[in-house]
């Protein structure tokens, strides 16, 4: 008897898992505030010099651009005097006594002054959160293998409240910016956790569909920022809002059980019994419940349990041929969609269209995306589906390097087209990463593979700063990358309709049988898709 069977003996579909997945899936629709934030905290208003304190009340002029608009950084050093020499007339300063923005909601850009020469900062902010998320990915990991899952998911929730709430009540930048990486580090925690306690405590044949469940949670995630940040001007003021609730989440998070794999790996088997027959009783099959003993329990995980002893290391990716090509393949297609992704997410104002409007089509995009993507790794299988979701991403995003400024309309089309695809891109990931990988190292290969994605939305919003020397350079980088990634992805092999290798040895025995290219799987085949192991 497996842990699945064990399963459906206390119920695998009844009234626990659906209030389980729904408290594990608020939170989740609450991280994309986090996640997306800075477009909106992070705003940059049409602004211009202040004029000296000692200027006269009559009007000053201010420079026109090539663009044929008044200058953000250059103002001229005297006001309008037909009795000055017309160089002197013309000559011009920096913005010595700050700026003058034309808006009525403030943003750490107004508050901070992050424009002209100190608009790198509000790249960099953007990329210390995503460090957070990385840092907190590698250390988390670890950390919950060490003490469980539930009590990081329930450290993460605080964490991010706290540190969210840190940041809305920051008196300066710096401060700020830590208070951001701490936000970053928490959800980190929430998403390792999320992903684990969701698929242990549903059926395997439900897995991809609640998998999937809490995807759309996060794309419906999206619809709400755009209407907070309409109805709350103030960026201290949204900043708060969305990080309360992460309270009444740690405080729900009690309720959440502990993995049942985890427990009994741990020699908390005991406890895991209690669990289990809590659930039972949850579900209406208190009988069964008390079936259960400590000694069967024990006996049916045993497969699992030895398969955990044999110690693997991130080293071990790249000991064999097959592995390490794959691994290699992998890293590249998770850099790319995680560069790619955030370079259209985060630069929705760059596109001269309603703010607000552009995120909910931003967002609404991931519905049909996603749901097309479950269709073609039905169909088309996962090799095929993500290699086309990031070769068209990254053609839609070089075609915006060839679109004029003022054709606003097909430059927004190109790039809700080109979010759509590198979000297929990430739901495809996911799957395909846990299915390539064996069980007894698959935890590491996700690890390493959502390292390089972390990389990759860290980078991104640094990569935008070179478009100061020509603003085509960030797109074409953007775009050639994840041409690279989707490339990457044609060297990896099927799995659609293919079991699950468990041991390094499965993967041995494949690179022995295959010759040329890889080939599919000689260990058999099974029933359908899985989204996780």
């Amino acid at each position: 008897m497996t842990f699945s069977e064990i399963l459906d003996r206390v119920g695998s579909m009844g009234h626990f898992q659906f209030l389980h997945v729904a408290i594990l899936g608020l939170p989740i629709l609450n991280m994309a505030n986090h996640n997306l934030l800075q477009i909106f905290t992070a705003a940059t208003p049409v602004h211009h010099c202040r004029p000296p304190h000692n200027a006269s009340t009559g009007p000053w002029v201010l420079p026109m651009g090539p663009n044929g608009k008044p200058e953000r950084c250059l103002r001229f050093v005297h006001p309008p005097n037909a009795s000055l020499p017309n160089d002197t007339q013309r000559a011009m300063e920096p913005c010595l006594d700050g700026w003058v923005y034309n808006s009525t909601k403030d943003s750490i850009v107004t508050e901070w002054d992050l424009v002209c020469n100190s608009n790198k900062l509000k790249e960099m902010a953007q990329s210390i959160f995503m460090a957070g998320i990385l840092i907190g990915g590698l250390v988390l990991g670890d950390l919950s293998d060490r003490f469980g899952r539930r009590p990081i998911l329930t450290c993460s929730y605080l964490l991010l409240a706290a540190s969210g709430s840190g940041a809305a009540f920051s008196p300066t930048f710096p401060i700020y910016m830590v208070f951001r990486f701490l936000c970053g580090f928490g959800i980190s925690g929430i998403t390792l956790s999320t992903v684990i306690l969701n698929v242990e405590w549903v059926p395997t044949r439900m897995r991809a569909i609640m998998s999937t469940a809490l995807g759309y949670c996060y794309t419906f995630g999206q619809f709400i920022l755009p209407g907070l940040a309409y109805a709350i001007p103030q960026w201290r003021w949204l900043q708060l809002t969305v990080s309360i609730p992460f309270f009444v989440f740690f405080l729900s998070s009690w309720w959440t059980p502990e993995s049942i794999r985890w427990l009994v790996l741990s020699g908390k088997s005991s406890k895991a019994l209690k669990i289990l027959r809590r659930v039972a009783v949850f579900n209406g099959k208190k009988e069964e419940g008390e079936r259960l003993s400590l000694e069967e329990l024990k006996l049916n995980l045993q497969k699992e349990i030895s398969l955990a002893k044999a110690k693997y290391t991130a080293s071990d990716l790249f000991r064999i041929p097959m592995l390490r090509r794959m691994t290699f393949c992998l890293s590249l297609a998770w850099f790319a969609t995680g560069f790619a992704y955030y370079s259209l997410a985060m630069g929705v104002e760059e596109f001269g269209v309603n703010l607000y409007i552009l995120q909910i089509i931003f967002g609404g995009v991931d519905v049909p995306a996603k749901f097309i993507t479950i269709l073609s790794l039905s169909y088309l299988g996962r090799h095929t589906t993500q290699a086309a979701a990031l070769l068209l991403a990254g053609g839609a995003i070089l075609a915006l390097t060839f679109v004029p400024l003022d054709l606003q309309t097909v430059r927004t089309v190109l790039a809700v087209f080109g979010k759509g695809c590198l979000s297929s891109s990430f739901s495809c990931l996911f799957l395909y990463t846990s299915e390539l990988y064996p069980t007894v190292i698959r935890q590491t290969g996700m690890g390493v593979s959502n390292l390089w994605t972390r990389v990759g939305s860290m980078v991104s919003p640094l990569v935008k700063i070179t478009g100061e020397v020509q603003p085509f350079i960030p797109n074409i980088i953007y775009g050639i990358t994840a041409l690279l990634g989707g490339s990457a992805a044609l060297f990896l092999p099927e799995t659609l309709n293919q079991p699950l290798p468990e041991t390094i040895e499965d993967l041995e025995n494949w690179s022995v049988t295959a010759s040329g290219p890889i080939s599919a799987p000689p260990w058999g085949s099974r029933s359908g898709p899985r989204a996780f192991p």
